[in-house]
């Protein structure tokens, strides 16, 4: 494994010698200072107990103080001699930091779940050792790595979440089906698996339903998670197209009824179902496996994987057929009917459902939901499959999410230190002098300028001291904070 200390920008390696001489602590904050989504200006904090768990107590421990000394210091000056040629950065702040054997460091933070206002700060970070005052801000990159993601798509969910409740209790009479109606496709088309991870596990604060079988395991070793006995994450048997070829398009009817009658007599399967003609399925196959679908122990459901979601779901009113016309849930209706509930909305009978999962967005979501409310049918009638279209179309900047410092020290004397730039909009001006987070009427907000001890007061809190972590947080907390600030 790669020595933690080289996890950084080539920048950060010389900032030691560059601050003044006699500095002894630097302070910083992480915050969202941006929202780039219409409709979002508070941020689901998520993901810094994995941070500290992997990184600070994991890959630090065993990849550089259990090692050698010699050994890593020898890497390290191997690594950025080559890297940046013959220069003074030096090793003796590296072999200090071996010899202490522990990040000398403090983090306070707000509790993950919570939702953050733009421009308030979610934790804190700051030395507690004078000779190590280089380290604060050298973890700007790995900090900023591996937090924002986990963050912006906890958020993201929280948005689907909001959007899919609301419908729900208008048009539906079981709204805890929510939970499993945003369901994550994304694994395959994250930027890594590490990307991946942390993402499907910000979906599962908001819901239940994931393909990401490694999220689980994630939100157990790092979250006090256990799917023996909670739900973590689920999912159901599911085709692909692969498997519907195979069957071959002559035969593709009783590729479906093998399925649904020999290989899952009872439960849940999902069968992808455009693979050639969508709407034969939905009007000449199903109705001659009518009988077997409706006398089957279990559900029944059709995906659709290709063209507008809205359309192909709700029905489009230019369509050039009627079966485009009326959509897949209509149709379904049409041959299986159901019951209409105490709100007057259509729900499919408990043996058929239907689920999309290509280039879902939160607007599409918002527009499938509204079309099915206005065609008369409950929107639960309906799952969506949430992908990387959504959850990897980021970046840091879609909350503008940084690591700044805003204080300081040099020769014992505090300095409130910040950036204003004259030619930005705002959204870098940073806070300015040690920070204290107040939860005024359920809303975080940033006092600045305070002294050391207003700042040992408020909402932030200890997390890490010198090497030992001093909150642990469940899934389950996080969860229920979740959901308090969703509803």
């Amino acid at each position: 494994m790669i020595n933690p200390l080289l996890l950084t920008d080539g920048y950060k390696v010389d900032h030691r010698r560059q601050y003044p001489v006699g500095t002894g602590l630097v302070y910083s904050n992480w915050t969202p200072r941006k929202s780039r989504i219409e409709g979002i200006d508070e941020i689901v904090f998520f993901g810094l107990q994995y941070f500290i768990k992997k990184y600070i107590l994991e890959d630090f421990e065993n990849y550089f103080f259990k090692q050698p000394k010699e050994k890593v210091v020898a890497e390290y000056a191997r690594r950025i001699n080559n890297y940046l040629g013959d220069n003074q950065v030096g090793t003796k702040h590296i072999e200090d930091l071996h010899d202490l054997g522990y990040i000398p460091m403090v983090i306070k933070a707000l509790p993950e779940g919570a939702s953050v206002p733009v421009r308030v700060p979610m934790f804190t970070m700051y030395n507690t050792l004078p000779n190590f005052f280089w380290l604060t801000n050298y973890f700007e990159t790995l900090v900023s790595a591996v937090i924002w993601m986990p963050c912006t798509s906890a958020t993201i969910a929280k948005q689907y979440r909001k959007v899919l409740d609301k419908y729900a209790a208008e048009t539906s009479s079981i709204p805890d089906f929510v939970a499993w109606q945003g369901h994550d496709f994304s694994m395959r088309g994250m930027a890594g698996i590490e990307a991946a991870v942390c993402s499907a596990s910000g979906h599962l604060l908001s819901f239940t339903g994931t393909d990401t079988i490694p999220a689980i395991d994630f939100l157990e070793k790092y979250y006090h998670a256990n799917s023996d006995k909670e739900l973590i994450g689920g999912s159901v048997s599911a085709t692909e197209h692969s498997v519907m070829c195979m069957g071959t398009f002559e035969d593709e009817l009783e590729t479906f009824r093998r399925l649904i009658c020999e290989v899952y007599p009872k439960g849940i399967v999902s069968i992808v179902s455009d693979t050639w003609d969508l709407w034969k399925v939905l009007t000449e196959y199903l109705p001659k496996l009518k009988t077997e679908i409706i006398n089957r122990e279990g559900k029944v459901v059709i995906r659709p994987d290709s063209g507008d979601p809205v359309d192909i779901i709700c029905g489009n009113p230019n369509g050039k057929n009627e079966n485009e016309k009326k959509g897949v849930i209509e149709l379904l209706w049409d041959t299986f009917g159901g019951s209409i509930n105490n709100k007057g909305f259509k729900e499919l009978i408990p043996q058929i459902g239907a689920i999309y999962g290509d280039s879902i967005t939160i607007e599409r979501a918002t527009q499938i939901c509204e079309r099915l409310k206005a065609k008369g049918f409950a929107s639960t009638n309906i799952v969506l499959g949430i992908g990387s279209y959504t959850y990897q179309y980021n970046t840091r900047d879609t909350f503008g999410f940084a690591m700044k410092a805003t204080y300081g020290e040099v020769n014992e004397e505090g300095r409130a230190i910040f950036k204003d730039p004259i030619t930005d909009d705002g959204t870098k001006k940073s806070a300015k002098g040690l920070i204290k987070i107040e939860l005024e009427e359920g809303i975080y907000q940033l006092k600045d300028q305070v002294s050391w001890e207003q700042e040992k007061q408020g909402a932030l809190r200890e997390i890490l001291r010198d090497g030992k972590l001093l909150v642990d947080l469940t899934l389950n907390e996080i969860r229920l904070r979740v959901r308090k600030t969703s509803n």
